[in-house]
């Protein structure tokens, strides 16, 4: 059993909100979490068809059979059901406790967010983080950090080679029931497909809609043009754009935005396109096993992808907002991702190249140095390389992609 980073953050709220709102997407193991932190709530799955009709059909019964705590799984299947929670956690002494999964952000965060506003608390989870896997404190070491833990473990206890670990992504099931990957996200791709696509958001031709999902694909890790992207497919940009909202509703992928800050240069403005999970991504792309992503194409941005999704798992998976970001001006000059601690923004640079070589930080260099930031200011950001050791460089770091 792999522990879930979330569990503490969802347990510690639960003391002090009457609702907790679990999100991600499908498989990536919110049932299983609510069941592990929550073994004495009843559990109701709104994806059985019975359980969903009486519920609908009766709401009133419904609650008054589960009086108790109560997880309802899949809740955007009856969203209904909210403005009854809200009067029900709203009664006098009420002592009533809800959980609520859901695995589409569109259908469901509009009405959680009018009937539950300040009765919930929200939480994403995402497939397995590498830190989940290999059973590591859920943190987010940055620089100086970085190096101390470095020095206290001299060996990595990574199981899995960069390959397998891109190739296989990050889905629980795979894990659990040891699972071949593609496989596996071939079903699960077809369903998400059959049951969100057809289904729910009634997208007609799904051959076409899987077309754009495999261009987006392609794209990964590039700027976004939806005028291109639509043109490829064949459909009009508002199509494209509102297609590409399913996906980030669905949490199968997401746009990484770039900062501003006025440097006196021109900045560019289109976000980046990334996927929440690298397994998914290969599949998209029809790369068949971990040995091919060696040579393969698009091996660098597949990389970079699972870096920035591993930096977006340790923030949502500690309960808060990741502030990522990527910078680029017209010039060229350009920072993979930007991490926003206020005060400080800390450039890190990402090379999917086994060997590190000095000229990955030269990035690094110049973004700071358009900050102000002298040589003598440490630190001055980190590379993250496709290489075993992790060490530190001039007023730098060097981190192994076995340390994120």
């Amino acid at each position: 059993m792999y522990k879930r980073h979330l569990a503490h953050y969802i347990a510690e709220n639960a003391q002090k909100y009457p609702v907790i709102t679990l999100i991600g997407p499908r498989q990536s193991g919110k049932s299983t979490l609510c069941r592990m932190v929550f073994p004495s709530y009843a559990y109701v799955s709104l994806e059985d068809v019975d359980q969903r009709r009486r519920a609908i059909e009766d709401p009133r019964g419904f609650f008054r059979l589960h009086s108790g705590p109560l997880v309802l799984d899949e809740v955007q299947r009856a969203p209904e059901l909210l403005s009854y929670i809200q009067t029900l956690v709203d009664e006098p002494a009420s002592t009533r406790k809800f959980v609520l999964t859901g695995s589409h952000q569109l259908l469901l965060m509009e009405k959680i967010t009018q009937s539950l506003a300040g009765r919930t608390v929200i939480a994403k989870l995402l497939p397995f983080s590498r830190r989940e896997l290999e059973n590591e404190k859920s943190e987010i070491p940055i620089g100086g950090e970085l190096i101390v833990k470095e020095k206290q473990q001299t060996h990595s206890t990574q199981k899995r080679s960069l390959e397998t670990q891109l190739f296989t992504g990050g889905y629980p099931r795979i894990y659990d029931k040891q699972l071949a990957p593609q496989q596996w996200l071939q079903q699960y791709y077809e369903t998400y497909v059959e049951r969100d696509v057809r289904t729910l958001m009634n997208i007609g031709d799904v051959d076409l809609f899987d077309r754009f999902v495999r261009l987006c694909a392609g794209r990964v890790g590039q700027l976004l043009n939806l005028s291109s992207l639509g043109n490829d497919c064949g459909v009009s940009q508002p199509t494209a754009n509102a297609w590409l909202s399913l996906l980030k509703m669905s949490f199968l992928c997401f746009t990484l935005q770039p900062h501003f800050r006025n440097f006196n240069k021109r900045m560019i403005k289109s976000p980046k396109l990334y996927f929440f999970d690298t397994g998914l991504l290969c599949y998209l792309l029809k790369i068949q096993t971990a040995e091919t992503l060696e040579t393969h194409p698009l091996r660098g941005f597949i990389f970079e992808n699972w870096i920035i999704s591993e930096w977006m798992k340790s923030y949502y998976h500690r309960g808060l907002e990741p502030p990522l970001y990527f910078w680029r001006d017209t010039k060229g000059n350009e920072v993979d991702l930007i991490i926003d601690q206020g005060t400080v923004l800390y450039p890190i640079t990402i090379k999917s190249a086994e060997t590190f070589d000095p000229s990955f930080l030269k990035p690094i260099d110049t973004f700071q140095k358009l900050q102000g930031l002298k040589q003598k200011d440490e630190p001055l950001g980190e590379c993250v390389y496709g290489g075993e050791e992790t060490f530190s460089f001039k007023n730098s770091y060097v981190r192994s992609w076995n340390k994120v």
